[in-house]
């Protein structure tokens, strides 16, 4: 074999070599490839629609509570400058009280009436227990978004007060007290099915009045079983 087939077969060799490398660089261009379009057409993990956004009332409804309650309502409903008509999410309140104070529970129903304003619903979910102050904030969440739970008790009663003094400043507590019972009747007959007179006939037994689940779905206080 002379020198000149040696150098040509050489040569073939090397252009075989260089089209296999060419083609396996390819083959992994094109797997690459291939990750890249899937990688892209897997939806995010993170959806920001679907974020949790969940209060929880336990327990009585103090001033410490209620200012917890009061900054996490106004966190969650902040309403962005621009906001997003797909966006959906509202506020979940889940409530198991005994009661407490009635001021403070205005408080909160003040700050839920103000975001529900801005478009944003609050889910209420009653259980164990939603008495007294408790009420008035199961039924002040968005309509048709109250539920309770099955095996949840609500109990109404009269606002309970107690005052020493002089005359003149028991006849101006007893006035105050007397307007915030009157508010109190009010603004459930707003939020449910119950008349003022009704309301005011129960209030009158001087007695707790116990309210199953189903019963407050009859009554307008709640929309459905949990």
């Amino acid at each position: 074999m002379n020198q000149e087939t040696v150098e040509q077969e050489t040569v073939e060799q090397e252009t075989v070599e260089q089209e296999i490398v060419e083609q396996e660089l390819e083959f992994v261009d094109s797997q690459e490839d291939n990750q890249i379009v899937i990688i892209n057409n897997i939806p995010p993990s993170y959806n920001p629609a679907s974020d949790l956004r969940v209060l929880s009332l336990y327990g009585d409804v103090t001033e410490e509570l209620a200012a917890d309650i009061v900054a996490g309502l106004l966190l969650l409903g902040e309403s962005p400058h621009e906001p997003d008509p797909e966006d959906k999410r509202g506020i979940k309140l889940f409530i198991s009280t005994h009661g407490g104070s009635v001021s403070d529970m205005f408080s909160i129903i003040d700050v839920m009436n103000m975001i529900q304003a801005r478009g944003v619903d609050i889910e209420t979910v009653g259980l164990g227990k939603v008495m007294s102050a408790g009420v008035l904030l199961l039924a002040a969440g968005t309509k048709g978004k109250r539920k309770i739970g099955k095996n949840c008790r609500l109990m109404l009663h009269g606002v309970s007060a107690g005052s020493v003094g002089p005359i003149s400043t028991m006849e101006n507590e007893l006035a105050e007290f007397k307007w915030i019972q009157n508010r109190f009747v009010s603004t459930l007959s707003k939020h449910s099915n119950l008349k003022k007179s009704k309301i005011k006939k129960m209030l009158k037994s001087h007695k707790d009045i116990y309210i199953s689940a189903k019963d407050a779905i009859k009554l307008g206080i709640a929309d459905e079983i949990a």
